[in-house]
């Protein structure tokens, strides 16, 4: 019984690592995207020159529907972000993501 123990053990971390990695990702775990206005994810400010300042959390594995080529970025909920949404720095789109079972894959 010990045996298979050591065995489990003695394969390099990484490898260890990059198998659970592979585990996580099925076909089921492809997300739904859905554009959303983005009036209703982002607060407006009152004066229309002053840009609104977004912080994104880097890019996720998803393209734009719009674009075709773009990789979207991760926004989440701040100061004038009402919704956590994926964005598009090419068409400024903003999108809900989805799991195919229509859990939502934005939230924590």
């Amino acid at each position: 019984m010990s045996e298979h123990v050591l065995d489990a053990l003695s394969e390099p971390l990484s490898q260890q690592a990059h198998l659970s990695r592979r585990q996580r990702h099925s076909p089921d775990d492809s997300l739904v995207l859905s554009e959303l206005n983005p009036i209703a994810v982002v607060d407006l400010l009152d004066d229309d020159e002053v840009p609104v300042e977004l912080i994104t959390f880097g890019k996720v594995r998803e393209t734009c529907p719009n674009c075709k080529h773009t990789h979207l970025k991760l926004v989440l909920r701040q100061r004038a972000v009402r919704v956590a949404h994926l964005f598009c720095a090419q068409c400024q789109a903003c999108f809900d993501a989805r799991y195919s079972n229509g859990a939502p894959a934005l939230t924590i």
